[in-house]
């Protein structure tokens, strides 16, 4: 099937920093990497883009990787362990976001297409509280100008935010995962 070969990211998990130790090769989603490694200091990003997870079945802080070379996780991401990661599939097509100022889709709301660094200065939102991914895979931050935590959003109802293990957070700007990778 040449759309799923098109697709394929393949990254590589190393226990220790500066790729040494044992490793462990990876192209698809992967929930739990304890059985693979101990712990995970580096990764080499061979094609496609990932997402990163310091705790098991996709929770707790994540980052995004495209292709490259990660010798130190701690140092570059303050991140101590990957416990999980997601290969985020390239998209081809248009962008759809509705964001929600409440859970469960209440408050205002607002329709995006496009990458936003501010819903601040563009809705005069100052919360968003819950999502509806409709087309392509977008990444939220914590912060305006794509700065601070991030959270990876695949196509879906997204009800609470803070069920996703990201209590105390709220997501200031949006942007579009395009086949940057």
């Amino acid at each position: 099937n040449m759309s799923t070969s098109m697709n394929m990211g393949r990254i590589v998990f190393y226990e220790d920093r500066n790729f040494q130790g044992r490793s462990y090769e990876c192209s698809s989603d992967c929930a739990d990497m304890s059985s693979y490694l101990s712990r995970c200091h580096s990764c080499r990003v061979q094609s496609g883009c990932f997402m990163v997870y310091d705790r098991n079945n996709y929770m707790g802080n994540q980052y995004f990787m495209r292709r490259g070379e990660y010798s130190d996780f701690q140092s570059m991401m303050g991140m101590t362990d990957i416990r999980s990661c997601r290969m985020i599939p390239m998209h081809r097509g248009s962008y759809r976001m509705r964001i929600y100022e409440r859970d469960n889709f209440g408050g205002q709301m607002h329709e995006m297409m496009d990458d936003c660094d501010s819903i601040m200065d563009r809705y005069h939102m100052s919360d968003c509280q819950s999502c509806n991914v409709m087309d392509g895979h977008w990444l939220m931050y914590e912060q305006p100008h794509f700065r601070g935590r991030m959270m990876y959003m695949r196509p879906g109802e997204y009800r609470n935010f803070r069920d996703m293990g990201m209590s105390g957070m709220r997501f200031m700007s949006m942007r579009r995962i395009t086949d940057m990778c």
